[in-house]
């Protein structure tokens, strides 16, 4: 019984905190608008950084935890004197690789790339700034690269000096007019004025933050040496067998390198990078955290505003209804009655605008990922988070008001004008 009494008396006091929204209409808009701004910036950039976590994520775990390469330098430089320092060690080689393959006992593929950017013509039609690598065969399982039409060559081609490539459908738009990927292969192409034989197309990888990682033309190793240059450092691509094994190889292949370089105990620097895609990973996660906090404090100092502007308008409504109070006081209401009523008005207040927040959030979401490209993913958790700060806002900058409304005396209440 008592249960349901409390029940009825949520219902009326929600119920009346509805009527007097309503009645004041410019008002309850005007104490909404802070709350609206807050909750819509935290979703809308929750919304956008959960698809680009995913988005990112997939696309440089590829290969899950069992691959990582060795280089001369590491995949982000963040200073001159780094890039000094990095420039002074030794190329990384084809010996290199030979001794990874020989020595390491729990690396499972081991491949090689040289990588480069240059122009692609076919015909009349050109494509400048394509990505171009020269690469071992085991590349394509290390990097999970599938082929959707026509083949990938061969170690024998590679060694042979066929001159043959695998290329992106980006190029399909850009030099072959849109042609289908099964009507391209056998064609020649030349990329830098080498004439090149497409084996085959591979299967589209799709963008990243925009960037498209389609534009590419990948051919063999030695090719690419020719190309690039045959002493210029070489990109070690490691793959272990099974995850667990991860930590000891990357361990073995410092330790091979190091030898290799003669680096000494005391010896900091191991003489070449040796890094997975976590790196990126890493990089990306500082850089999407800083946005959190930043949106975070925006959204704190608006969502205080607004619990401010919901403290003062329900002051004043306890101000204009303070005969309302003494009479309900009069004929029976308690204190609490008093209080759970403002308490609910201005939850009501803040959970409206928090609803309206969620929703323009993800509109906002939606609307920069049609204009800007950017993945967007909807978590019932981020809808929830939303709403329940709003709630608590609304508790917080209610608090006062009701409890102010609670301790008036009926008689004194009733004698205000």
């Amino acid at each position: 019984m008592r249960f349901y009494g409390t029940i009825l008396l949520f219902k009326e006091s929600f119920k009346l905190a509805l009527l007097s929204l309503r009645a004041n209409k410019l008002r309850t808009l005007l104490t909404l608008l802070g709350v609206i701004v807050g909750v819509t910036s935290v979703i809308a950039v929750v919304t956008i950084i959960s698809g680009l976590d995913t988005t990112v994520s997939t696309a440089f775990s590829s290969q899950g935890s069992t691959a990582f390469s060795v280089s001369k330098r590491p995949l982000v430089i963040t200073s001159r004197e780094d890039l000094i320092k990095f420039n002074r060690r030794r190329d990384v080689t084809t010996d290199d690789a030979d001794a990874i393959k020989r020595l390491c006992r729990t690396c499972d593929r081991v491949g090689m790339s040289l990588n480069g950017l240059g122009l692609v013509k076919y015909q009349n039609n050109k494509s400048e700034g394509v990505s171009l690598r020269g690469l071992t065969p085991t590349m394509f399982d290390i990097e999970n690269v599938t082929i959707q039409s026509g083949r990938r060559w061969t170690e024998q081609e590679g060694i042979s000096g066929r001159s043959v490539c695998v290329i992106g459908t980006d190029l399909l738009d850009n030099v072959f007019d849109g042609r289908q990927p099964d009507a391209v292969v056998g064609e020649e192409l030349r990329v830098n004025g080498i004439p090149f034989t497409i084996l085959g197309v591979a299967t589209p990888f799709g963008k990243v933050l925009g960037f498209s990682r389609d534009n590419f033309v990948y051919f063999p190793f030695e090719e690419g040496q020719r190309m690039f240059g045959a002493r210029n450092s070489i990109t070690v691509h490691v793959q272990v067998a099974d995850a667990a094994d991860f930590e000891a190889a990357k361990d073995e292949v410092r330790s091979i390198m190091r030898n290799r370089r003669g680096k000494s105990f005391g010896d900091e620097d191991d003489g070449v990078s040796v890094e997975s895609q976590d790196a990126f990973l890493s990089i990306y996660g500082s850089a999407t955290s800083g946005i959190y906090a930043a949106t975070l404090a925006v959204a704190a100092v608006s969502l205080v505003v607004g619990g401010i502007v919901v403290m003062n308008i329900v002051l004043v409504s306890v101000t204009e209804r303070t005969r309302e109070i003494g009479l309900r006081k009069a004929v029976g209401a308690r204190r609490r009655d008093i209080m759970l009523q403002f308490l609910i008005e201005a939850v009501a207040v803040t959970v409206l605008g928090g609803t309206i927040g969620v929703i323009a959030g993800y509109g906002l979401a939606f609307l920069l990922s049609l204009v800007m490209g950017f993945p967007v993913s909807i978590r019932a958790s981020s809808a929830l988070m939303g709403v329940g700060v709003s709630a608590v806002v609304g508790i917080i900058s209610g608090s006062y008001p009701a409890l102010k409304a609670a301790k008036l005396d009926p008689i004194e209440a009733m004698r205000n004008d």
